[in-house]
């Protein structure tokens, strides 16, 4: 996954504090319950160092049932929240930590991948396009001609000339269709296209499409634009098609990592992204670990080895979570991380590189 989103709080300069809270609203006495987690977590934050003025506002936004999710994680420096996310079920771990550099690989891997896309309910009228990405979805309503729609079968002399007439009309929707898709896919970068709808609208909109678009469709045999068509079946294959594409992925990843270039371990890897060659790093998802390394001010300057920050200038060392110096140095190189479950590096920790 790219960390576009989180790049931002890198521009602070830290310490911070991490937390990640079950907010889970759903039973009765929920309030009362997440007051005293959140007490819980205060408690150990400011035992750590930090501030009040760092704790209001987390506390603020995290006791506020407007807010209500399952689950969120909140990072806050100076006296604001700079960075925080609802999750889509409880935190796999209650985290409260106050640290040099943010505590965002949890967050990362309950995010999961958020694979860009468009979804498509197509007829013989237009289609509904939802482009979904980063930030609130997009919906979009294509219709470039009303008449005449349906065929009658009425027979007659005018009989063939209506449903050349219909057949055409069906055809500019169906352009007008792929026109907006196609758009909307280079201007998204969009990885999947999931197609659903009437069979023979779907067919035509197939026609339509760039070859770059159409290599990327699925076809969903559940999906309508119809009024009251259950939506739950389509994004049943809707997130089908987004596993399966994840699952594509990964595997390419682990292809690339072991035809190389590759670095492996942590050592190798930091320096790949010191002389930023990295273009993905592999990360065994593990909530266990406590692997640390050594970090300076500047996401370039990571190491397992104090001896070799001191040596490149860096005055004062500090020993930090080795997956947020990871994430640090992959979102300020515009790189990618990927959660695998089996990496063939002793500390489940390699990259893909560039060169």
């Amino acid at each position: 996954m790219r960390l576009d989103f989180i790049r931002p709080i890198y521009r602070r300069a830290g310490p911070f504090a991490s937390v990640y809270l079950d907010t889970d609203r759903s039973k009765e006495g929920a309030s009362n319950v997440i007051q005293r987690r959140w007490a819980r977590l205060r408690q150990r934050l400011a035992q750590a160092g930090a501030p009040s003025g760092v704790l209001d506002p987390i506390g603020e936004l995290v006791l506020d049932p407007a807010e209500a999710t399952p689950g969120r994680a909140v990072f806050a420096e100076g006296r604001e929240v700079v960075l925080t996310e609802p999750l889509t079920s409880s935190p796999r771990r209650e985290t409260a930590r106050w640290s040099p550099l943010p505590h965002v690989v949890p967050l990362l891997a309950q995010r999961g991948e958020r694979v860009p896309h468009i979804q498509v309910l197509a007829d013989h009228a237009g289609a509904d396009v939802i482009i979904v990405a980063e930030g609130p979805k997009r919906e979009l309503v294509v219709e470039a001609a009303d008449w005449p729609i349906q065929k009658t079968g009425e027979g007659g002399w005018a009989q063939y000339r209506f449903e050349r007439d219909v057949e055409e009309t069906w055809r500019r929707n169906a352009a007008a269709t792929a026109e907006v898709v196609d758009k909307e896919a280079h201007g998204l970068g969009a990885e999947v296209i999931v197609l659903a709808g009437d069979p023979k609208a779907r067919g035509l909109v197939m026609e339509y499409l760039s070859k770059d678009s159409a290599k990327r469709v699925t076809v969903a045999e559940h999906g309508s634009r119809a009024p009251g068509a259950a939506p739950q079946p389509f994004q049943a294959e809707v997130d089908r098609a987004l596993r399966a594409w994840a699952d594509r992925r990964r595997a390419e990843l682990l292809d690339a990592y072991a035809a190389g270039p590759s670095a492996t371990g942590l050592q190798e890897t930091a320096r790949a992204l010191r002389d930023t060659r990295v273009r993905t790093v592999l990360l065994k998802d593990d909530p266990s670990s406590t692997a640390t390394m050594w970090v300076g001010p500047e996401a370039a300057q990571l190491s397992t080895d104090r001896a070799e920050l001191l040596d490149w200038g860096v005055e004062q060392p500090v020993e930090e979570r080795a997956d947020a110096a990871l994430a640090r140095a992959v979102a300020r190189t515009d790189g990618e991380i990927w959660f695998v479950s089996e990496i063939d590096s002793p500390d489940g920790v390699g990259a893909v590189l560039r060169f």
